[in-house]
């Protein structure tokens, strides 16, 4: 259902509606959805919709939560309003929501179906539409939003925003917001370079509007050429995402992280081999937290089908020995977090051709321990980094199996999750996990903080946090 259209509503249920979509930061409209979805789903106590709803308490958001942005796009009536379709599909690859309105002549080159379709929203063309303005629609949608986005910026819209002109939906929004606005303008060489359209551009600029373009190349109309060129969707989207989420701090910089990732497979002949279902999802996103955080990151990673984070030195291996060879090889480091599930066994005479059945039943394997990463590194006289995480993978007695693990291993801090079947952490998406550690003034003393379910790459924005927060301060520069 991509638009709800509500009539013969009467003041106290518009009361409510109002009231409850402008505490949630919502749209009417989408305050609608929701409260049919809870009724779908089962809500306990009844909807009084005639009172005020009762203030909720917020829920409580980790260190590490990323908001989504939104934006109001207003679409210009150019040529280029063709590029606008290209642009909303840019902003949703960037978990950005996408809110359109079109002008009358925009109209003529893009429909509002397309653009619904691609934004998953209703669109808006009218300022005196009946569905929305018994709401001052406009209004919200100059103030629902982090960022007012106008591609194309024609001359005409242009003109009218420098000279404070609402006298139709795009204008009124333009006029009524207090968000950051940026222009995409478009159009002829010769409108470009008029006076008019350089006095207005002049004005837009003193009032602080920011624009991006226009670019120089080929006009629509035959044998045109000049600056007016619309900017390229991906350009205005990557400007848009720059406003909207600015640099994140780098506390991290100058750090050396080292991460273990993933599977190993330890091979029982050239075909088989032994192994266990981790997908390397967790490690490789707090590879990527890490690097965000501008660590330096060396990520050893088992066997996964997952592409290697972006710049994020990735090393490949298969074994466990293997493995730790190349942790060993990445010392010194600053942080070393240890969440690959590592198989403990393999098997002590590798085949070297396939084994076959034979009427003797199947050939004995023997089985003998792997090197163990964690300890080895947490143990170390020299090179020893400052902070050691482990992780315990466990199917019962979670927390006390991973205080047992602390202790034995010689690490700093476990991170501890349930990866019994139910609970679908092993290849899913999701995980729920509780950091153990050793307290600061007294090692015998034992924290255990439990987070919330989370995406893994919340898990891992949230462990980057807790790092930053409380011990990268502590880890001493590097010597220059």
């Amino acid at each position: 259902m991509a638009s709800l259209t509500i009539r013969k509503l009467d003041d106290a249920v518009k009361t409510y509606l109002r009231l409850r979509s402008a505490k949630n930061r919502r749209s009417v409209e989408e305050e609608v959805r929701v409260i049919l979805r809870e009724l779908i789903e089962g809500r306990e106590e009844p909807l009084t919709p005639f009172s005020a709803p009762p203030e909720a308490a917020p829920a409580p958001l980790r260190t590490g939560a990323v908001p989504e942005a939104s934006v109001t796009l207003i679409i210009g009536g150019g040529i280029a309003a063709f590029k606008s379709l290209d642009l909303i599909r840019r902003l949703k690859e960037r978990r950005i929501e996408v809110r359109c309105v079109l002008t009358k002549a925009a109209e003529q080159f893009v429909t509002p179906l397309s653009v619904s379709a691609l934004s998953h929203e209703r669109v808006y063309t009218d300022l005196f539409d009946p569905q929305s303005e018994f709401d001052a629609g406009h209004i919200r949608l100059a103030r629902d939003c982090d960022l007012i986005v106008v591609a194309p910026a024609t001359a005409d819209l242009m003109a009218k925003m420098a000279n404070g002109h609402a006298d139709d939906l795009a204008s009124a929004i333009l006029l009524a917001t207090s968000r950051k606005i940026l222009l995409a303008p478009a159009m002829n060489p010769l409108m470009w370079n008029n006076a008019a359209t350089r006095r207005n551009v002049a004005q837009l600029q003193r009032d602080g509007i920011l624009m991006i373009g226009p670019n120089s190349g080929e006009m629509a109309e035959a044998g045109e050429a000049g600056i007016g060129r619309m900017s390229e969707a991906i350009e205005i989207a990557n400007a848009a995402e720059k406003l909207l989420r600015p640099p994140l701090p780098r506390p991290l910089a100058g750090k050396r992280v080292l991460i273990t990732a993933g599977p190993t497979h330890e091979p029982i002949d050239p075909v088989r081999y032994i192994a266990n279902r981790s997908s390397g999802k967790q490690g490789f996103a707090i590879a990527a937290a890490a690097q965000a955080a501008g660590a330096e990151v060396i990520l050893v990673s088992g066997p996964v089908d997952l592409d290697d984070p972006a710049g994020v030195t990735v090393k490949h291996v298969e074994s466990a020995r293997q493995m730790l060879e190349q942790v060993q090889s990445a010392l010194p480091a600053d942080i070393a977090i240890f969440a690959a599930a590592v198989a403990d066994w393999r098997v002590a005479n590798e085949g070297e051709q396939k084994l076959k059945k034979t009427s003797a039943g199947m050939p004995p394997l023997q089985l003998v321990e792997n090197p163990d990463i964690l300890a080895t590194i947490s143990k170390l006289a020299d090179k020893r980094p400052p902070l050691v995480i482990g992780f315990a993978a466990e199917t019962e007695h979670l927390i006390d199996n991973a205080k047992s693990k602390l202790a034995r291993k010689g690490c700093d801090w476990i991170v501890a999750n349930d990866v019994s079947p139910a609970s679908g952490v092993m290849g899913g998406d999701r995980n729920t996990v509780h950091l153990i550690s050793k307290n600061a003034e007294n090692n015998a003393e034992i924290t255990v903080d439990s987070w919330p379910v989370m995406t893994k790459e919340q898990v891992a924005i949230e462990l980057v946090a807790h790092i930053v927060k409380n011990v990268a301060d502590k880890i001493p520069e590097p010597a220059s």
